[in-house]
């Protein structure tokens, strides 16, 4: 994926929208966070409706690992719960995946979401399982 400029994302020194405002603080956060084989980037994307976190080699360019609340494994259990619960559990399954593949340290990046909310649970249930960030 193309790391778009700040001085796309912006018009007379604001940016345009709330994604543009998102893409500029993630470009801020990626400027300091670079994943390598061997502690790699977890990187979360929340929407209004799902949870993705990734595992990812920046060196490579290759995403190692993937979890989503729309993962066989988790999506019947998503069902009624309140969506930090299932970002928590997303968390839980990233780890458990990054454990079997014998990863047991990563580079948070919260992908210019504010460490809050559904993404602090993400964090929050990837640490009770032993990923260390």
């Amino acid at each position: 994926m193309k790391i778009l400029s700040i001085r796309s994302l912006r018009y007379k020194g604001k940016a345009k929208n709330a994604w543009a405002k998102r893409k500029i603080r993630h470009i801020r956060v990626r400027k300091k966070v670079h994943g390598t084989e061997f502690r790699p980037r977890l990187c979360v994307f929340r929407s209004l409706n799902h949870m993705t976190a990734q595992i990812i080699d920046d060196n490579k360019g290759h995403t190692i690992l993937a979890a989503s609340d729309m993962d066989t494994l988790i999506k019947n259990d998503c069902v009624g719960k309140t969506k930090k619960e299932v970002a928590n559990m997303v968390g839980t399954l990233i780890a458990q995946k990054a454990k079997n593949a014998g990863i047991n340290e990563v580079v948070f990046d919260r992908g210019g979401y504010a460490y809050h909310g559904r993404v602090q649970a993400l964090a929050d249930g990837a640490r009770e399982q032993g990923l260390v960030f």
